[in-house]
């Protein structure tokens, strides 16, 4: 099966990197988008060889990427084998929600206590009123964005600005399973609820209120659970070993429109 042009990551979102534009994190990024879009789907044996010709780069650079990849816990490499897409594994799921809502809701406080929170209200007003915009014309990618800068303003104001790059570390997994469940198993207008009571907490200044309803919001993803998993079995896994009997092999193509190398 033909896979679409592939293109810097727009709703995908993922841990900031270093040395952007280069080879190497070009073929990174590439790929990174390639599995949390799940055209690189769970159990996929990769191959080197091919990626390196359909990217237009040398097998180094593609390696480099597998063995990033790896170490977020996106690739399994399997000795003699090679190269095998993860499967989504609810361990890793449970982490990232936990390291997310941990770092999030230690926020709200600060944020609150801001002499700014005006401006941050008003700033999370502005994304709620885009938000519904969006939610009236369907536009998920640009809802994701949005989705993502409303809670990027918290940590701002907060304090923290930088602290977005931990938190987007922290939430990879959670976006994976995210990415395969929104907006087909998620409901856009409940999402958008949350926000608004997250909001209005912050804007009366009741910590408590705000905190938790920023835990309820961060808690979603359990909610639709199992409903993803009964529509996509395959993609899962109990365990955290190897399962080699599950291995696929990739039949498809990866195309892009410029070389990496361009």
């Amino acid at each position: 099966m033909a896979r679409d042009s592939v293109a810097r990551p727009s709703s995908v979102f993922y841990p900031e990197t270093t040395a952007a534009g280069s080879v190497a994190q070009r073929t990174f990024d590439i790929l990174l988008d390639e599995i949390m879009a799940f055209r690189l789907k769970p159990f996929e044996l990769i191959s080197e060889k091919g990626l390196s010709e359909a990217l237009g780069v040398s097998r180094t650079p593609v390696r480099e990427a597998l063995a990033r990849l790896a170490s977020l816990g996106l690739i399994d490499i399997y000795a003699q084998r090679g190269s095998v897409v993860a499967p989504l594994r609810l361990a890793n799921l449970r982490k990232s929600q936990f390291l997310r809502e941990a770092l999030e809701v230690g926020l709200i406080a600060r944020a609150i206590e801001s002499p700014e929170r005006d401006e941050l209200v008003r700033k999370l007003r502005n994304e709620l009123a885009i938000q519904d915009t969006l939610l009236q014309i369907s536009d998920d990618q640009r809802f994701f964005r949005s989705d993502e800068l409303f809670h990027q303003h918290i940590a701002a104001y907060a304090g923290f600005p930088g602290i977005w790059a931990d938190i987007s570390a922290a939430k990879l997994h959670a976006d994976r399973f995210r990415h395969l469940s929104f907006p087909r198993m998620d409901s856009v207008a409940e999402v958008i609820e949350q926000h608004r009571t997250i909001a209005a907490a912050i804007e009366r200044g009741d910590q408590q209120a705000a905190e938790a309803a920023m835990r309820h919001h961060l808690r979603r993803v359990f909610s639709v659970l199992g409903r993803v998993q009964e529509r996509y079995p395959e993609y899962f896994s109990a365990s955290n070993q190897p399962e080699p009997s599950r291995i696929q092999r990739f039949e498809g193509e990866i195309r892009v429109g410029e070389p990496v190398t361009s």
